[in-house]
């Protein structure tokens, strides 16, 4: 599918934008000041493959952990901050590689000159916020309460305070948890503007609920070719947010990195324990890094046709299964050594 263009910008070694890979974020729910629980989820999200970081940056002293949190970890990380635009300096004091922030709730026009002035001289960016729920009366009165125009006319406002600087590494998001909506609100934002636009659905909810209202919302802005960054916002372990995200990208081939596994859903013609092998083939297949789409089918009869477009998979017989690369069988093996015999044909591969 074709992106839409946009502009390039960097956050730290990471590049937003234009043709550059779509990087899945997340945030961490620890205390930042908390070095060490921050540090310890940080790398746990690195492992997941999270690209970028947030931090909430609520006082000095998480503005000042910054510095040792950097050194301690491998990807970018990016200040939330609200309101205070002493937090945005002292954060770019201490070696934070992008803001968010909304240039209109920092105060008056000196203080968002002195933000620009200092993110100009360290080469960093600021991603722009717009939620639909703090959409200015101003907008809600003119475009008749919460929609795509006062979403979109409410970023545009903030935008133009950082142009009439001279300032232009910016990105942007229009959240609702509205699904419809949010999609509209980008859709409108990508036709007026080329900064690279940062996706997501606001408060989606746990596990599930999140994981489906994120997934739909952002698998069909993406397969309009809408979106430069992705952040799903789960309530759970952020983990569990950078593995949506990545799978939202695989799933529309525009992340090749890792395992993509597809399994039937079973049916009556099934004979081994198909749901358990799959549960302890997506443990067991997590690590590897290499692009490949692995098939775990429970019917010897379609499953090589169906998976043919699979590098290799199994299809289960009764109490045992085929091996099959490209569609075409190997060999047949017992139920208790197909894993093992899988994982052995992957690593030949």
């Amino acid at each position: 599918m074709k992106r839409r263009n946009t502009r390039v910008i960097k956050v730290g070694d990471r590049l937003i934008g234009g043709n550059n890979p779509i990087t899945v974020q997340s945030m961490t729910n620890t205390l930042t000041k908390d070095i060490d629980s921050t540090v310890k989820q940080i790398k746990s999200l690195e492992d997941a493959g999270c690209d970028i970081i947030r931090l909430a940056i609520s006082d000095l002293d998480d503005a000042k952990a910054i510095s040792e949190i950097k050194r301690s970890i491998k990807i970018p990380m990016i200040a939330d901050i609200q309101y205070d635009y002493r937090l945005a300096l002292e954060s770019i004091k201490y070696g934070i590689d992008g803001l968010r922030i909304n240039p209109g709730n920092i105060g008056s026009l000196d203080k968002v000159k002195e933000i620009v002035k200092a993110c100009k001289e360290r080469d960093i960016s600021i991603r722009i916020g717009v939620n639909s729920g703090s959409i200015k009366k101003e907008f809600l009165e003119k475009f008749n309460g919460v929609n795509e125009d006062s979403m979109v006319h409410s970023a545009l406002e903030q935008i133009r305070l950082l142009e009439d600087l001279d300032f232009h590494d910016i990105k942007i998001s229009l959240k609702a948890s509205n699904v419809p909506l949010t999609i509209k609100a980008y859709d409108k934002m990508s036709q007026v503007c080329d900064y690279p636009l940062h996706l997501g659905i606001t408060e989606a909810g746990p596990g599930m609920k999140g994981t489906v209202k994120s997934s739909v919302g952002m698998g069909i802005l993406l397969s309009m070719g809408i979106g430069d960054t992705i952040r799903i916002s789960l309530t759970g372990d952020p983990v569990d947010e950078v593995r949506v995200g990545r799978e939202i990208l695989k799933s529309l081939h525009l992340l090749k990195e890792g395992v993509e596994l597809i399994s039937c859903p079973t049916c009556g013609r099934t004979r081994i324990d198909l749901i358990d092998i799959v549960k302890e083939a997506e443990k067991r297949l997590e690590g590897i890094k290499k692009h490949i789409t692995v098939a775990i089918m429970g019917c010897p009869v379609n499953g090589p046709g169906e998976a043919r477009e699979a590098d290799i998979g199994i299809a289960g017989g009764n109490g045992e299964g085929l091996i099959f690369i490209k569609g075409k069988i190997v060999k047949k093996v017992k139920e208790e050594d197909l894993l093992d015999e899988l994982i052995r044909e992957i690593e030949k591969l």
